[in-house]
């Protein structure tokens, strides 16, 4: 009759459908009797399998096409250099500067994970220097991790001096990593931020 029917052609999606929803097994073992109870079975499966087929929402569009190669590179040339600005530059162990030689060398040859373990090595001896921070944050853009790279370019900020070129240097990874979450607002913000970085010492005589 036409429950049976019904049932054969609810077959295919209740076998989907008790894939994923293994509790609905002892719905689909018991016996469907009459054509308004195989119609009502067939309409929770495919409601149930509808919502299973629903898309993800789409991730930001990113409103740069910059490499990261080229975002590292503008990030640094953003620093800049004007003897007359202050800028400070804080005493270093030996080791640290090693590692971080290593990192620029592992960078050059394009082993960014290296170059990042380099650098983690380093912050393990000083976890709160923040010009090792940014270049940290650096490697995190050249390894495709552009949260990781603001985050640790934010930490930067808060706890450097937030005045000459590294603070630029932070604000750039910034409004790069705002780029790349498809963040236009927050770019500019990031922008608009690091015109403030400069501030000129005081005059030598």
């Amino acid at each position: 009759g036409s429950g049976a029917r019904a049932r054969v052609a609810l077959g295919p999606a209740m076998t989907r459908l008790l894939r994923q929803r293994p509790g609905l097994r002892h719905v689909a073992t018991r016996r469907v009797v009459g054509p308004r109870a195989a119609l009502a079975l067939a309409t929770i499966a495919l409601a149930l399998l509808a919502g299973c087929a629903t898309p993800p929402a789409p991730s930001p569009r990113a409103l740069t096409t910059e490499t990261p190669e080229a975002m590292v590179a503008a990030i640094r040339a953003a620093a800049g250099r004007d003897d007359a600005e202050l800028a400070v530059q804080p005493l270093r162990d030996p080791e640290v500067d090693d590692l971080r030689e290593q990192a620029l060398a592992l960078e050059a040859s394009h082993r960014y994970p290296e170059a990042a373990a380099a650098l983690d090595k380093a912050l393990a001896l000083v976890p709160e220097d923040p010009a090792l921070l940014q270049e940290r944050a650096e490697a995190a853009l050249l390894e495709h991790d552009p949260v990781s790279a603001e985050r640790l370019a934010r930490h930067a900020f808060a706890i450097g001096a937030r005045v000459g070129p590294l603070c630029r240097r932070h604000w750039a990874t910034i409004e790069r990593t705002r780029l790349l979450a498809g963040d236009a607002a927050g770019a500019a913000q990031a922008q608009l931020v690091a015109s403030t970085c400069k501030v000129t010492g005081p005059d030598r005589f």
